[in-house]
């Protein structure tokens, strides 16, 4: 496992040379949150971490419900079983294994590792615009219906999940990267994840952190070839 520190974020790579899964802590006053829960074998490396740093965990947000999200949620439940844990009100059905669609979104079939057999359920469900401690969440859907990212304010730093990938070149959910192409595989709706880039870029990203790759600075640029390569 790698550890990164930029600022008020924390990146924890797993696997970061073969097949980079990240999940992140964002450092509050008093504790950390945690972005993600990685892979199955991945909390023991985030427990430690969060010892290292010396701050407790108080919360776990998930920015989708993918296996390589949230593998290590239960053992992590199981050690912390005080810390409540948030996902996207959408999100909160694919932790249930329920892969139905609403009238209103692409009727493609839902795609990637959702969990079979997960025991932990949110706390929290949350929405476009709902802010938990220095961070507001944003609907980005497109990876999975109810894909959700994070700004953190103070630093206009955005965790974007799967919603992007910098593996194998910077990307939008769905686009192919033959170096890396596991997050298209797994990607419900391309069309939709171009909107949520679009909308990504709005908010003019000082630092962009990805579920897959390292992190970015000053990514707009980057963000804004990335659309328009799909869009082409």
């Amino acid at each position: 496992m790698r550890v990164i520190k930029d600022g008020f974020l924390y990146q924890l790579t797993f696997m970061p040379s073969f097949f980079p899964v990240n999940c992140y802590f964002v450092e509050e006053e008093d504790s950390l949150t945690l972005i993600d829960a990685a892979l199955s074998f991945s909390s023991k490396g985030i427990l430690n971490s969060a010892q290292r740093i010396g701050k407790p965990i108080s919360k776990i947000i998930l920015t989708h419900a993918h296996g390589d999200h949230v593998g290590a949620l239960d053992r992590l439940k199981e050690e912390l079983p005080n810390i409540p844990v948030y996902i996207s009100k959408r999100d909160s059905r694919l932790m249930e294994g329920d892969l139905s669609l609403d009238l209103h979104e692409d009727q493609s079939p839902i795609k990637g590792g959702v969990p079979k057999s997960l025991k932990t359920r949110a706390d929290g469900l949350l929405e476009d615009g709902d802010t938990i401690g220095s961070l507001i969440a944003i609907e980005t859907p497109g990876h999975t219906p109810g894909s959700m990212s994070f700004l953190d304010k103070r630093t206009n730093t955005i965790i974007a999940g799967d919603a992007l990938q910098s593996r194998g070149g910077i990307a939008v959910a769905g686009d192919l990267k033959l170096l890396f192409p596991f997050p298209a595989f797994g990607t419900w709706s391309k069309k939709t994840a171009l909107v949520s880039a679009k909308k990504i870029v709005s908010y003019q990203p000082e630092v962009l952190a990805v579920g897959h790759g390292e992190i970015i600075k000053k990514p707009v640029h980057a963000i804004e070839t990335a659309i328009l390569h799909l869009e082409k």
